[in-house]
């Protein structure tokens, strides 16, 4: 059988997912909540992808990458802007969800990245959070139909305290499991994946890393140029003392603007 790969994009209410090649499997989309990553657990047993790949958007992959990982299938949460360099070198310059779906599959097919397997300590980790959190969703869930059932005001202020508790205790939940697949195999988002793509060709490949690379240096050389800025401004800020002029080492009339004129002409630069 060919192998399967499969992209999906994760946004707050839906998981959006795509595989390469396209027929294994027709586009599908599924609530980002418990009865959609099962669905995604069910449908992934029959198509049996070699490789599933997901964009580390601000936690919000981490319930549905530890699930599938768990299942058993090979995950990889992967850095978003080397998947929007590598859309770039393929001419995938529109955007949608499914798009970027189709997008995260064609990455994982070009770059196929080793698949990481859990630590059977972690995989315990990650189970047990997740069955916390279906436990808390379902306590909720229950207490939320007891309140739209209540005709106490009290005891309704009571259900409300403890749906904002039992809420509090979902998103330390989401922190934790956010945590540790960071600190899983699943975890790619710091590797330069974009370097060993063969289906991109040689030079969109280094064009992609160095891309990728670009934010740090750029940041490291502003900081250089800002500070050098700033030694020749204060050095062009307090002129030598002249005698001919007193102290400040200009006429007067020449003093207010000199000094100013300098910064203006390094910005400038």
């Amino acid at each position: 059988m060919e192998n399967v790969f499969v992209g999906i994009d994760v946004s707050k209410e839906w998981l959006d997912v795509a595989t390469r090649p396209g027929n294994a499997a027709s586009a599908v989309r599924v609530g980002n909540d418990e009865e959609g990553i099962g669905r995604l657990v069910e449908l992934f047993k029959t198509v049996q992808p070699q490789l599933v790949v997901l964009e580390a958007t601000g936690g919000l992959q981490a319930p549905v990458a530890a699930a599938l990982a768990v299942a058993g299938f090979a995950v990889a949460v992967v850095n978003p802007r080397q998947v929007r360099d590598f859309a770039r070198a393929t001419g995938k310059l529109a955007k949608t969800d499914a798009i970027d779906a189709a997008v995260l599959a064609h990455f994982a097919a070009a770059l196929q990245p080793e698949p990481r397997p859990l630590p059977d300590a972690q995989a315990i980790e990650l189970e047990a959070l997740l069955a916390r959190r279906r436990q808390l969703i379902e306590m909720i869930t229950a207490e939320s139909n007891r309140r739209a059932r209540c005709t106490s005001v009290m005891v309704r202020k009571q259900i409300d305290e403890h749906i904002a508790w039992l809420r509090k205790q979902l998103r330390a939940v989401d922190g934790d499991l956010d945590t540790a697949v960071k600190a899983s195999p699943l975890w790619r988002e710091k590797e330069q994946l974009l370097r060993s793509a063969p289906g991109i060709g040689a030079s969109w490949r280094s064009r992609c890393s160095r891309s990728f690379q670009s934010s740090a240096g750029s940041i490291a050389s502003r900081s250089r140029r800002w500070s050098e800025l700033r030694r020749s401004t204060a050095t062009a800020a307090t002129p030598k003392v002249d005698a001919r002029f007193g102290e400040g080492g200009l006429p007067s009339e020449q003093r207010s603007t000199w000094p100013r004129w300098s910064l203006h002409a390094e910005i400038r630069s």
